[in-house]
Protein backbone atom coordinates (compact mmCIF):
# COMPACT_ATOMS: atom_id res chain seq x y z
CA UNK A 1 0.00 0.00 0.00
CA UNK A 2 0.97 3.39 -1.12
CA UNK A 3 1.49 6.60 1.61
CA UNK A 4 0.86 9.60 -0.49
CA UNK A 5 1.92 13.14 1.15
CA UNK A 6 0.68 16.53 1.31
CA UNK A 7 3.15 17.79 -0.99
CA UNK A 8 2.30 14.41 -3.55
CA UNK A 9 -1.53 15.16 -3.49
CA UNK A 10 -0.76 19.02 -3.71
CA UNK A 11 1.42 18.59 -7.03
CA UNK A 12 -0.98 15.67 -8.52
CA UNK A 13 -4.20 17.50 -8.20
CA UNK A 14 -3.54 20.21 -10.68
CA UNK A 15 -6.94 22.33 -10.62
CA UNK A 16 -7.84 22.43 -14.72
CA UNK A 17 -7.44 18.76 -14.32
CA UNK A 18 -8.96 18.34 -11.68
CA UNK A 19 -12.32 20.49 -12.11
CA UNK A 20 -12.91 18.17 -15.58
CA UNK A 21 -12.13 15.49 -13.70
CA UNK A 22 -15.27 16.21 -10.92
CA UNK A 23 -17.26 17.64 -13.95
CA UNK A 24 -16.65 13.61 -15.36
CA UNK A 25 -17.56 12.23 -12.00
CA UNK A 26 -20.30 14.01 -11.59
CA UNK A 27 -21.71 12.44 -15.11
CA UNK A 28 -20.88 8.35 -14.26
CA UNK A 29 -22.52 6.05 -11.94
CA UNK A 30 -21.09 6.47 -8.60
CA UNK A 31 -22.13 5.54 -5.07
CA UNK A 32 -21.67 8.47 -2.38
CA UNK A 33 -24.38 8.14 0.34
CA UNK A 34 -24.51 11.19 2.63
CA UNK A 35 -21.65 11.27 5.35
CA UNK A 36 -21.72 10.40 8.65
CA UNK A 37 -21.51 13.09 10.76
CA UNK A 38 -20.93 13.15 14.55
CA UNK A 39 -20.61 15.82 17.16
CA UNK A 40 -17.40 15.37 19.38
CA UNK A 41 -18.49 17.87 22.41
CA UNK A 42 -15.30 19.53 23.82
CA UNK A 43 -15.44 20.80 27.26
CA UNK A 44 -14.17 24.91 26.91
CA UNK A 45 -14.14 25.07 23.57
CA UNK A 46 -16.11 24.87 20.53
CA UNK A 47 -17.03 21.20 19.63
CA UNK A 48 -15.42 19.13 17.28
CA UNK A 49 -16.76 16.93 14.20
CA UNK A 50 -16.26 13.54 12.99
CA UNK A 51 -17.41 12.67 9.62
CA UNK A 52 -17.07 9.66 7.29
CA UNK A 53 -17.65 9.64 3.84
CA UNK A 54 -17.37 6.67 1.56
CA UNK A 55 -17.83 6.38 -1.74
CA UNK A 56 -17.88 3.39 -4.75
CA UNK A 57 -17.46 3.20 -8.34
CA UNK A 58 -18.45 -0.36 -9.58
CA UNK A 59 -15.59 -2.11 -11.58
CA UNK A 60 -12.65 0.24 -9.82
CA UNK A 61 -12.33 1.58 -6.39
CA UNK A 62 -14.17 1.64 -3.02
CA UNK A 63 -12.58 4.76 -0.66
CA UNK A 64 -13.29 6.14 2.51
CA UNK A 65 -11.83 9.91 4.01
CA UNK A 66 -11.91 9.73 7.82
CA UNK A 67 -11.92 14.11 8.75
CA UNK A 68 -11.76 15.53 12.42
CA UNK A 69 -12.70 19.10 12.10
CA UNK A 70 -11.58 20.83 15.84
CA UNK A 71 -12.40 24.70 15.71
CA UNK A 72 -10.70 24.97 18.80
CA UNK A 73 -7.09 23.66 16.88
CA UNK A 74 -6.95 27.65 15.82
CA UNK A 75 -6.05 28.39 19.12
CA UNK A 76 -3.04 25.85 19.03
CA UNK A 77 -1.50 27.16 15.89
CA UNK A 78 -2.97 23.48 14.71
CA UNK A 79 -5.10 22.82 11.35
CA UNK A 80 -8.57 22.97 12.00
CA UNK A 81 -9.06 19.72 9.60
CA UNK A 82 -7.07 16.42 10.18
CA UNK A 83 -7.95 13.22 8.36
CA UNK A 84 -6.78 10.35 6.15
CA UNK A 85 -8.57 8.98 2.57
CA UNK A 86 -8.34 4.88 2.37
CA UNK A 87 -8.88 3.87 -1.27
CA UNK A 88 -9.14 0.03 -1.78
CA UNK A 89 -9.14 -2.37 -5.01
CA UNK A 90 -12.93 -3.02 -6.39
CA UNK A 91 -12.08 -6.49 -6.36
CA UNK A 92 -10.25 -7.71 -3.85
CA UNK A 93 -10.86 -4.75 -1.58
CA UNK A 94 -7.08 -5.05 -0.57
CA UNK A 95 -5.84 -1.29 0.75
CA UNK A 96 -4.32 0.51 -2.78
CA UNK A 97 -3.20 3.71 -1.10
CA UNK A 98 -3.21 5.82 2.51
CA UNK A 99 -3.56 9.82 0.98
CA UNK A 100 -3.13 12.68 2.89
CA UNK A 101 -6.70 14.06 4.01
CA UNK A 102 -6.63 17.21 4.32
CA UNK A 103 -4.95 18.30 1.18
CA UNK A 104 -7.26 15.86 -0.74
CA UNK A 105 -10.28 17.98 0.81
CA UNK A 106 -8.43 20.95 0.23
CA UNK A 107 -7.97 20.85 -4.00
CA UNK A 108 -11.29 18.88 -4.61
CA UNK A 109 -13.37 21.28 -2.34
CA UNK A 110 -11.53 24.04 -4.20
CA UNK A 111 -12.56 22.61 -7.23
CA UNK A 112 -16.03 21.88 -6.77
CA UNK A 113 -16.27 25.50 -6.38
CA UNK A 114 -14.73 26.08 -9.11
CA UNK A 115 -16.76 23.77 -11.08
CA UNK A 116 -20.29 24.96 -10.05
CA UNK A 117 -18.54 28.60 -11.02
CA UNK A 118 -17.75 27.20 -14.68
CA UNK A 119 -21.31 26.62 -15.10
CA UNK A 120 -23.08 29.66 -12.61
CA UNK A 121 -20.47 32.99 -12.55
CA UNK A 122 -19.91 35.15 -15.44
CA UNK A 123 -17.78 34.45 -18.32
CA UNK A 124 -16.08 37.83 -17.71
CA UNK A 125 -15.58 37.69 -13.89
CA UNK A 126 -12.28 38.87 -13.20
CA UNK A 127 -13.00 40.67 -9.40
CA UNK A 128 -13.01 37.81 -6.14
CA UNK A 129 -13.68 38.76 -3.21
CA UNK A 130 -12.46 35.72 -0.71
CA UNK A 131 -14.21 35.81 2.65
CA UNK A 132 -12.08 34.11 4.90
CA UNK A 133 -8.23 33.00 5.87
CA UNK A 134 -7.91 29.62 6.44
CA UNK A 135 -6.29 26.63 4.93
CA UNK A 136 -8.98 26.55 2.31
CA UNK A 137 -8.81 30.08 1.32
CA UNK A 138 -5.83 29.81 -0.81
CA UNK A 139 -7.04 27.03 -3.24
CA UNK A 140 -10.22 28.57 -3.71
CA UNK A 141 -8.88 31.43 -5.24
CA UNK A 142 -6.05 29.50 -7.36
CA UNK A 143 -8.95 27.28 -8.38
CA UNK A 144 -11.49 30.23 -9.64
CA UNK A 145 -8.75 31.53 -11.42
CA UNK A 146 -8.35 28.37 -13.27
CA UNK A 147 -11.82 28.58 -15.09
CA UNK A 148 -12.70 32.30 -15.12
CA UNK A 149 -10.10 35.17 -16.11
CA UNK A 150 -9.28 36.61 -12.35
CA UNK A 151 -6.71 39.41 -12.18
CA UNK A 152 -8.25 40.88 -8.85
CA UNK A 153 -8.98 39.50 -5.39
CA UNK A 154 -9.72 41.43 -2.15
CA UNK A 155 -9.24 39.12 0.80
CA UNK A 156 -11.40 39.86 3.75
CA UNK A 157 -10.73 37.89 7.34
CA UNK A 158 -11.88 38.48 11.41
CA UNK A 159 -8.76 39.08 11.71
CA UNK A 160 -6.78 41.21 9.26
CA UNK A 161 -3.50 40.40 9.74
CA UNK A 162 -4.08 37.09 8.73
CA UNK A 163 -5.73 39.12 5.42
CA UNK A 164 -3.11 40.78 4.91
CA UNK A 165 -0.36 37.64 5.09
CA UNK A 166 -2.74 35.79 3.24
CA UNK A 167 -2.63 38.15 0.65
CA UNK A 168 1.07 38.89 0.47
CA UNK A 169 1.76 35.61 -0.23
CA UNK A 170 -0.60 34.88 -3.08
CA UNK A 171 -0.10 38.58 -5.12
CA UNK A 172 2.05 38.28 -8.06
CA UNK A 173 2.87 40.16 -11.17
CA UNK A 174 -0.20 39.29 -13.02
CA UNK A 175 -2.27 38.69 -10.63
CA UNK A 176 -3.48 41.72 -8.23
CA UNK A 177 -4.16 39.96 -4.07
CA UNK A 178 -5.12 42.61 -1.40
CA UNK A 179 -6.94 42.57 1.63
CA UNK A 180 -9.53 44.74 3.06
CA UNK A 181 -11.24 45.32 6.19
CA UNK A 182 -14.36 47.07 4.01
CA UNK A 183 -16.47 43.58 3.55
CA UNK A 184 -19.34 45.76 2.65
CA UNK A 185 -17.37 47.45 -0.11
CA UNK A 186 -15.72 44.40 -1.45
CA UNK A 187 -19.15 42.30 -1.71
CA UNK A 188 -20.74 45.43 -3.25
CA UNK A 189 -18.06 45.77 -6.30
CA UNK A 190 -17.58 41.55 -6.51
CA UNK A 191 -17.95 39.79 -9.58
CA UNK A 192 -17.37 36.66 -7.55
CA UNK A 193 -17.44 36.04 -3.72
CA UNK A 194 -16.17 32.86 -2.10
CA UNK A 195 -17.09 32.29 1.43
CA UNK A 196 -14.53 29.65 3.56
CA UNK A 197 -15.33 30.16 7.47
CA UNK A 198 -16.73 28.70 10.35
CA UNK A 199 -19.55 31.13 11.08
CA UNK A 200 -22.76 30.93 12.54
CA UNK A 201 -23.74 34.52 11.65
CA UNK A 202 -24.47 35.41 8.42
CA UNK A 203 -21.14 37.39 6.95
CA UNK A 204 -22.14 38.27 3.10
CA UNK A 205 -25.64 40.53 3.57
CA UNK A 206 -28.06 40.12 0.32
CA UNK A 207 -28.55 43.45 -0.49
CA UNK A 208 -24.71 44.04 -0.95
CA UNK A 209 -25.02 41.61 -3.96
CA UNK A 210 -24.88 42.94 -7.21
CA UNK A 211 -26.76 42.27 -10.91
CA UNK A 212 -24.19 39.86 -11.89
CA UNK A 213 -22.84 38.40 -8.88
CA UNK A 214 -22.25 34.74 -8.42
CA UNK A 215 -21.81 33.60 -4.51
CA UNK A 216 -19.78 30.81 -3.44
CA UNK A 217 -20.75 29.57 -0.42
CA UNK A 218 -18.00 26.77 1.09
CA UNK A 219 -17.41 26.82 5.14
CA UNK A 220 -21.00 25.60 6.75
CA UNK A 221 -20.96 22.40 6.72
CA UNK A 222 -23.99 22.33 9.72
CA UNK A 223 -27.03 23.48 10.28
CA UNK A 224 -26.17 25.93 12.79
CA UNK A 225 -24.21 27.60 10.28
CA UNK A 226 -24.27 30.68 8.16
CA UNK A 227 -21.77 32.47 5.75
CA UNK A 228 -24.64 34.87 4.17
CA UNK A 229 -28.35 35.85 4.90
CA UNK A 230 -32.40 35.12 3.85
CA UNK A 231 -31.82 38.53 1.27
CA UNK A 232 -29.14 36.83 -0.53
CA UNK A 233 -31.45 33.48 -0.90
CA UNK A 234 -34.68 35.51 -1.74
CA UNK A 235 -32.41 37.04 -4.45
CA UNK A 236 -30.13 34.71 -6.16
CA UNK A 237 -31.20 31.25 -7.82
CA UNK A 238 -29.99 28.80 -5.53
CA UNK A 239 -27.68 25.98 -6.63
CA UNK A 240 -25.98 23.12 -4.53
CA UNK A 241 -23.72 20.64 -4.93
CA UNK A 242 -25.80 17.57 -3.43
CA UNK A 243 -29.27 18.20 -2.88
CA UNK A 244 -29.37 15.29 0.10
CA UNK A 245 -26.55 17.06 1.24
CA UNK A 246 -27.17 20.97 1.60
CA UNK A 247 -30.81 20.23 2.54
CA UNK A 248 -29.93 18.69 5.40
CA UNK A 249 -26.51 19.49 6.30
CA UNK A 250 -25.88 23.53 5.44
CA UNK A 251 -27.24 26.04 7.26
CA UNK A 252 -27.56 28.36 4.54
CA UNK A 253 -30.24 26.16 2.94
CA UNK A 254 -31.67 24.12 6.01
CA UNK A 255 -32.65 27.40 7.76
CA UNK A 256 -34.31 28.90 4.93
CA UNK A 257 -35.88 25.85 4.11
CA UNK A 258 -37.27 25.91 7.77
CA UNK A 259 -38.61 29.38 7.67
CA UNK A 260 -39.78 29.42 4.35
CA UNK A 261 -37.96 31.85 2.45
CA UNK A 262 -36.62 28.54 0.20
CA UNK A 263 -38.65 25.68 -1.10
CA UNK A 264 -36.88 22.80 -2.28
CA UNK A 265 -38.54 23.52 -5.38
CA UNK A 266 -36.43 26.73 -5.48
CA UNK A 267 -33.22 24.88 -5.74
CA UNK A 268 -32.29 25.47 -9.12
CA UNK A 269 -29.99 22.58 -9.63
CA UNK A 270 -27.38 20.43 -8.13
CA UNK A 271 -23.74 19.28 -9.60
CA UNK A 272 -25.12 16.30 -11.16
CA UNK A 273 -27.92 18.67 -13.28
CA UNK A 274 -25.44 21.22 -13.95
CA UNK A 275 -22.79 18.63 -15.21
CA UNK A 276 -25.11 16.92 -17.33
CA UNK A 277 -27.00 19.85 -18.74
CA UNK A 278 -29.82 18.83 -17.17
CA UNK A 279 -30.87 21.84 -15.84
CA UNK A 280 -29.92 25.27 -16.94
CA UNK A 281 -26.96 27.46 -15.78
CA UNK A 282 -26.25 31.16 -15.71
CA UNK A 283 -29.57 32.73 -17.95
CA UNK A 284 -28.57 36.20 -17.97
CA UNK A 285 -25.35 38.88 -17.45
CA UNK A 286 -27.47 40.29 -14.76
CA UNK A 287 -28.75 36.76 -12.61
CA UNK A 288 -27.52 37.03 -9.27
CA UNK A 289 -26.05 32.94 -8.25
CA UNK A 290 -25.05 31.28 -5.52
CA UNK A 291 -24.32 27.99 -4.93
CA UNK A 292 -23.76 26.25 -1.62
CA UNK A 293 -21.50 23.38 -1.23
CA UNK A 294 -21.12 20.85 2.08
CA UNK A 295 -18.68 18.25 0.67
CA UNK A 296 -19.58 14.47 -1.01
CA UNK A 297 -18.05 11.55 -0.96
CA UNK A 298 -17.85 11.67 -4.83
CA UNK A 299 -15.52 14.04 -5.28
CA UNK A 300 -13.11 12.54 -2.54
CA UNK A 301 -13.03 9.28 -4.87
CA UNK A 302 -12.21 11.29 -7.77
CA UNK A 303 -9.62 12.99 -6.90
CA UNK A 304 -8.29 9.94 -5.18
CA UNK A 305 -7.99 8.08 -7.99
CA UNK A 306 -6.60 11.02 -10.14
CA UNK A 307 -3.94 11.19 -7.22
CA UNK A 308 -3.32 7.35 -7.32
CA UNK A 309 -2.88 7.80 -11.63
CA UNK A 310 -0.08 10.91 -11.32
CA UNK A 311 2.09 10.29 -8.04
Amino acid sequence: MRIVAANEVQAALDFPLLVDRLRDAFRRDVAAPVRHHHNLPRGGEPDATLLLMPAWQSGRHVGIKIVTVTPGNAERGLPAVTGVYLLNDWKTGAPIALIDGPMLTLRRTAAASALAASYLARQDAERLLMVGTGALAAHLVQAHAAVRPICNVLIWGRNPARAEKLARALNRRDFKVDFTEDLEGAARGAHVISCATLSHDPLVQGEWLQPGTHLDLVGGFTPEMRETDDEAIHRARVFVDTRAGATTEAGDIVQPLASGVLKEADIAGDLFELCRGERPARRSYAEITLFKSVGTALEDLAAAQLVVERT
